[in-house]
């Protein structure tokens, strides 16, 4: 298996966590939590998050010649989610799987 595909492997298995680790604490959490957690701004941040992932996992996963371009977009809106739910607060696992998200997105963008 060459670099690229491993790399590529890595990152969509980070997105799709993502993804659903961001759906599962928007509906199990944040919902119940109220207050900031469902302040329009953070929703929409986690929202985006999820499809900019599912995007990714798309486009990686058949390969095609215009992922990095999504992997860019999704690499910024990971770190803005994840900044989101940093200051929101009580959303470590949120944070966690959008950095480790902007991470490899980052390297697949470039």
């Amino acid at each position: 298996m060459s670099t690229a595909t491993a790399s590529m492997k890595e990152c969509i298995e980070n997105c799709q966590e993502c993804q659903t680790t961001c759906a599962d604490m928007l509906t199990s959490h944040c919902l119940s939590e109220g207050g900031d957690h469902v302040g329009q701004n953070h929703v929409k941040l986690m929202l985006d998050c999820i499809a900019a992932c599912a995007a990714c996992v798309d486009f990686m996963s058949r390969n095609s010649d215009h992922h990095a371009h999504y992997c860019k977009a999704c690499a910024e809106i990971c770190k803005a989610c994840a900044d989101s739910c940093e200051k929101v607060g009580n959303m470590d696992k949120c944070v966690e799987c959008c950095r480790k998200c902007h991470e490899s997105c980052s390297s697949m963008a470039s």
